[in-house]
């Protein structure tokens, strides 16, 4: 896929995922670095997300549990946002994280729990 089509794909995929203020949160790495802020929209979710065999929500699964297994709190944040966007439910989110405790250990599970709560309140 041409660049600017990468790009533009990996604009719409944001949009779908994130909040605008989301999203303007996010551009701020576009200030800081813009090469950095090509290669998230373009390849993380132009390449990525706009792939066609799997749904944003299952794409949501995938990264919920990888950056839960990283420790990668902050990004787990917006991801979980995103992850009720795109139509998981809470009930979904909570059976993720603790079918993730017996992977990744409690410590990390119960973090990702506390977020989730913190984002279900503010849903």
């Amino acid at each position: 896929m041409e660049n600017n089509k990468r790009y533009e794909a990996g604009l719409d995929a944001m949009e779908e995922l994130f909040s605008q203020d989301v999203r303007n949160g996010m551009e701020g790495i576009k200030n800081i670095s813009p090469d950095l802020w090509e290669m998230i929209v373009s390849f993380g979710f132009g390449d990525l997300y706009s792939r066609n065999t799997l749904s944003y929500s299952q794409r949501e699964i995938i990264t919920l549990t990888t950056l839960i297994t990283q420790g990668a709190f902050d990004q787990l944040r917006v991801h979980l946002q995103a992850a009720l966007n795109v139509g998981l439910s809470k009930e979904e989110i909570i059976e993720i994280i603790i079918h993730c405790a017996g992977y990744v250990g409690f410590p990390k599970a119960v973090h990702a729990m506390g977020i989730a709560g913190e984002i279900f309140e503010e849903a």
